[in-house]
């Protein structure tokens, strides 16, 4: 008598033992899928499944087998997900996978080709392809990483810095296989346990990922294919590593007791193998031989990421995957202040004689050290000599050598901002209690219809400017003064009256045809003097240049083919760069419409650009998490700093030039080295995105404002580290370089600078209650 199979559903027997069943007939892998069917309890997919294999079977009697195998077709498993991929986008089941009900999964595989294209097609997959494709479960990378999470969150403190990395890139990993095999439910649900648990340094990259729902987004996707096609670095300790291996391998080591209940259990091994296979198969572990102690806690994060492609490649060597091998190979750079012609400089201090014995001022008299101090470099900083500076004219004008006076005067007259070097805290790494905060004066622009994308001032803080959604910009005289531009309609017998009657205080520039997301004011008359030009760049791939003289547009700047991010003017004026979504940054001249160098590396857009207080250097920070530094003449990237966990927004050079900060929606301002690329610390505070930067004059201060309608002031000399507490001789000093943060009521604060005075300006655009 025989006896049912176990995977016969409900364990009934067959009606008639002693005949010949169907399913004797059929090959290996046709039972196969009739066993998974069986298993998955559909009934009617599994009766539609027999009816279907005994057809073909029948109808091929006779013929020759030769003859059909030739036929037949063998399909690769790319080409399954991407067939599944097309049927779940039909118009008639959006958002859903056609495949995912079993009363359609037969149609929609027999619209692939006949019985036997099936089954090649099954057949043509390896093993290790079926047994996932055939036995996958969506818990099991559920209950895999709970594991791994309690593993990580129980492990002793001084590893738990270097585990926590390795969470984030299984996390992205899992969550794309459950969209890419039709689990959509079960990918939102995995989203919505472990998301909050990554903190908010990846906020950007996941809500990215929340909107990946279907096969076909993830294969047009250029994050989620750039996780698939890349190996994910992480930097770990020797020790660290062991621990790593030994617990993914036993189940056991590098937690505390109690935590975790390892991978048991049918659903924790097939976890247990998920995360195995993410890990060989996307991981890349940068081992150091340093201990765990001895590197600090933003350390491990700094060689951390998709590296492969963020890194250029030098002169065609072997792909670098550490970014400190890269900087270190680009040599030394010129970070020192552009000299100053000598006739330039003679006429400058000629001047300023004149003015000291007109004064009469002793307070006022001229200094030729004060001068001196302000051209000259750093300690250990190499100045460029006048030929490596960019073209410019030979003669100076006028306007240059009042800039450079008044560049004396306001150095006179600054605000100090200086850590005071005789208070015994300032050794220790403690911030003084009386450090000297800046004076902020802000500006809130009211009442604004679809926003305000880009704010700015001008150096002598006559004008400020906004470029708006709605394709203008606005100008406002800070002063009160009236802005006329020159008439068109003049005659020449009436040369006196050239300019315009009546007038404002504020004019609006159009020209556009887009949103305006950036505007500069040109410097090259300094604190000394209003500006002459405006740039500004929009949304429709053009950037433009105004004469404030005549408030109009004079000439439209045209090569990016997508919106252009940002615009910059060098720091003598002629020369400009723009950053786009065209994934390049671009140097111009005012006399030239046509680009003069195109920087091209980036792995995504460019959204913002600043050039070094020297003019050798261009910076640019980019979605793909990447900051880099350009040499502006030879057009080669020479540095690339890496350690955000997100999209870099904004940047800022030091005045002194040793100092390149960077920020963006991770939260974090990152403080790098310029000179050996290397991170000197990570600043947090913002609890939204950062949207300016500006350094203080004596490079000593940085001011921040963001999303969070709030603008902070960092102290740049002190060590940093987390908001800890401890009491010296009575007082209470935190150790954090946060010094101080100013709440605006519902303004975020889209920018922030620093006069030569030290007064710090600040702009945003008031939220309303009714807005979000």
């Amino acid at each position: 008598m025989s006896t049912a199979s176990a995977s016969t559903p409900e364990g009934t027997s067959p009606a008639n033992p002693s005949a010949p069943s169907a399913e004797s007939t059929i090959s290996p892998t046709d039972r196969t899928i009739l066993e998974y069917l069986r298993s998955k309890g559909y009934k009617g997919a599994e009766k539609e499944f027999l009816a279907a294999v005994e057809k073909p079977a029948s109808d091929d009697k006779g013929k020759n087998p030769e003859a059909t195998a030739a036929t037949s077709t063998t399909v690769s498993s790319e080409e399954l997900v991407k067939s599944e991929a097309v049927q779940s986008q039909r118009p008639s089941r959006p958002g859903e996978n056609a495949l995912r009900e079993p009363a359609t999964a037969l149609q929609e595989l027999a619209s692939l080709g006949n019985s036997t294209n099936v089954q090649n097609l099954i057949s043509s997959i390896d093993a290790v392809g079926a047994e996932e494709i055939l036995s996958l479960d969506p818990t099991d990378k559920q209950e895999g990483f709970r594991e791994l999470e309690a593993w990580v969150d129980g492990s002793l403190d001084m590893y738990r810095p270097e585990f926590r990395p390795i969470l984030f890139p299984i996390f992205c990993h899992f969550y794309l296989d459950l969209i890419q095999y039709g689990f959509k439910e079960a990918a939102i649900r995995f989203y919505t346990e472990f998301s909050p648990s990554l903190g908010p340094s990846h906020s950007a990259t996941l809500h990215h990922l929340s909107t990946l729902l279907l096969p076909a987004h993830v294969q047009n996707d250029e994050l989620a294919q750039r996780f698939r096609n890349e190996k994910y670095t992480i930097r770990m300790s020797r020790s660290g590593f062991d621990l790593l291996v030994g617990w993914l391998t036993e189940g056991v080591g590098g937690e505390a007791t109690g935590q975790g209940e390892g991978f048991s259990g049918e659903k924790g091994k097939r976890g247990r193998a998920a995360m195995l296979r993410v890990v060989n198969n996307h991981l890349r572990f940068d081992v150091t031989p340093s201990s765990t102690t001895s590197v600090s806690l933003n350390a491990w994060e700094e060689s951390t990421g998709l590296l492969s492609s963020a890194i250029p490649q030098a002169n065609g060597n072997a792909t670098l995957t550490n970014p400190n091998s890269f900087n270190a190979s680009k040599g030394e750079l010129k970070l020192g202040p552009a000299p100053v012609p000598e006739e330039l400089r003679a006429e400058a201090e000629r001047v300023m004689r004149e003015q000291a014995m007109m004064d009469r001022d002793p307070g006022a008299q001229y200094d030729p050290q004060l001068y001196s101090k302000a051209l000259a470099p750093q300690p250990g900083v190499v100045a460029p000599s006048p030929s490596d500076l960019p073209p410019y004219p030979p003669s100076f004008k006028t306007i240059d050598v009042k800039r450079e006076v008044e560049r004396v005067r306001d150095a006179r007259k600054r605000i100090r901002l200086e850590r005071p070097s005789t208070h015994g805290a300032a050794s220790q790494g403690h911030a003084p209690r009386n450090l000297p905060l800046p004076s902020i004066c802000a500006y809130t622009l009211h009442d604004v219809g679809e926003g305000v994308p880009c704010c700015t001032f001008s150096m002598d803080t006559s004008l400020m400017a906004a470029g708006f959604s709605e394709s203008y910009i606005r100008l406002w005289s800070l002063k009160g003064e009236k802005l006329k531009g020159y008439r068109s309609d003049f005659q020449s017998s009436s040369i006196k009256d050239v300019r315009e009657k009546g007038g404002d205080t504020t004019r609006k520039l159009i020209g556009h045809s887009g949103p305006v997301y950036s505007v500069a004011f040109d410097p090259v008359s300094g604190s000394a003097a209003p500006p002459r030009y405006l740039l500004s760049a929009s949304a429709d791939a053009t950037t433009r240049l105004w004469s404030l003289d005549t408030m109009s547009n004079v000439a439209a700047y045209r090569g990016h083919q997508n919106p252009v991010w940002d615009v910059q003017w060098g720091p003598m004026g002629i020369y400009f760069a723009t950053a786009s979504r065209d994934r390049t940054a671009r140097l111009w001249s005012t006399d030239r419409t046509s680009a003069l160098r195109v920087y091209a590396g980036h792995l995504s857009d460019v959204n913002s650009v600043r050039f070094h207080p020297n003019s050798l250097y261009l910076a640019t920070g980019s979605s793909d998490w990447t900051t880099r530094l350009w040499d502006v003449q030879k057009g080669s990237c020479v540095r690339v700093f890496i350690g955000h966990q997100g999209i870099v927004s904004t940047l800022a050079f030091s005045p002194d030039g040793r100092y390149l900060a960077s920020a963006g929606e991770d939260l974090a301002i990152n403080l790098w080295d310029i000179g050996s690329g290397r991170r000197i610390k990570k600043m947090t505070g913002h609890t939204a995105s950062i949207y300016s930067l500006a350094f203080s004059a004596e490079s000593s201060m940085l001011i921040s404002g963001g999303a969070d309608w709030t603008v902070r002031c960092w102290d740049v000399e002190s060590a940093g580290g987390p908001l800890t507490k401890t009491r010296e001789n009575g007082c209470v000093l935190s150790r954090t370089d946060l010094m101080a943060t100013f709440p605006t009521k519902r303004t975020p604060v889209i920018n922030v600078q620093f006069t030569p005075r030290n007064l710090c300006l600040a702009a945003g655009l008031y939220l309303s209650p009714e807005q979000r």
